[in-house]
């Protein structure tokens, strides 16, 4: 398979979750395959145009949805976001609510995550030979995040909620009616299996990512009150209903978007790569330029190992 990745280039990214794996708004499309060095993303890319901009669209599980939560390749997406030349992704996804005045139907820019995951998903790209501890206290961009959220107010009728602390649970099953509970007990708002490690990813990418929640149910927790328990089908018809505000949401933010734009985001390792330079072997220098490449001397000098002599 051949690689678009040199004739390609796009301004903003979007990952489309269950229920939108299109945007009609966009002209000019045409499809891209971009090779990573994490394998193939979930689909190819859908690159058209909209008001100046180049847009990137992802179906986050496949076309088909044919991925489940834990199986979506996050690391090889987030990459040939990142290869193409993509600043800001905008995650668009269903969620469960667990709060009685986030409802069905409402939509949730939030601005925080718990991870329930089971450790099961690939999290960094620096596991080998480099360690990088990137800031993570604000896990959404603070600049686009409540652009995305005032865009969502300009353009659709729904009810939207400017911040949330989504819970990120491993699935593809939902959750037990004590889990549910539990997380309420804790003070979280939403609930779904796929803000991470997306989120992580595109922070060590130094790309601007917010998310655009959609509510479709309330888990399982209100039982008791005559609601039904979360099911597939539901979430589905919920999604189609509101794919609607979901695309006016993001025609709206990038009508309004800056492509040259300047964020923290886009410095995140500024500070954060541990390992000495100098010590990072060529291949994982290689691997990781796309990431880190502005940060790391062009020729480094690698010390020769000493020999550990002994008298004879």
């Amino acid at each position: 398979m051949s690689s678009d990745t040199d004739t390609v280039r796009a301004d903003v990214g979007i990952i489309g979750g269950s229920g939108l794996y299109k945007l009609d708004a966009l002209t000019e499309v045409r499809e891209a395959r971009v090779l990573t060095p994490y394998g193939d993303p979930s689909d190819p890319f859908v690159v058209g145009e909209l008001a100046g901009l180049t847009v990137a669209f992802l179906p986050r599980h496949g076309r088909n949805h044919r991925l489940a939560p834990s199986q979506v390749p996050a690391r090889a997406n987030i990459w040939a976001f990142k290869s193409i030349g993509v600043r800001q992704i905008i995650s668009v996804s269903a969620v469960g609510s667990l709060r009685e005045d986030y409802a069905p139907g409402d939509l949730v820019t939030p601005d925080q995550i718990v991870d329930r995951t089971r450790g099961s998903r690939d999290s960094t790209f620096f596991d080998d030979h480099i360690v990088v501890h990137v800031p993570f206290a604000a896990p959404y961009c603070e600049r686009l995040r409540p652009a995305l959220a005032d865009a969502a107010r300009r353009s659709t009728a729904a009810k939207i909620h400017g911040a949330g602390t989504y819970c990120c649970m491993e699935g593809p099953q939902f959750s037990t009616r004590a889990e549910s509970n539990l997380y309420r007990s804790w003070g979280l708002d939403i609930i779904g299996m796929t803000a991470l490690p997306e989120a992580k990813l595109a922070r060590e990418a130094e790309l601007c990512y917010a998310g655009l929640a959609l509510v479709t149910d309330y888990d399982c927790w209100r039982v008791a009150e005559g609601y039904e328990d979360v099911s597939a089908d539901a979430v589905a018809e919920v999604m189609r209903r509101n794919g609607a505000a979901a695309k006016a949401t993001l025609v709206a933010l990038l009508e309004s978007a800056q492509p040259d734009v300047e964020c923290a985001c886009h410095s995140a390792l500024a500070n954060a790569i541990i390992t000495p330079p100098d010590t990072i072997p060529s291949p994982i220098r290689a691997r990781n330029k796309l990431l880190v490449g502005k940060y790391l001397p062009a020729s480094p000098s690698i010390p020769r190992p000493i020999a550990d002599t002994q008298p004879v």
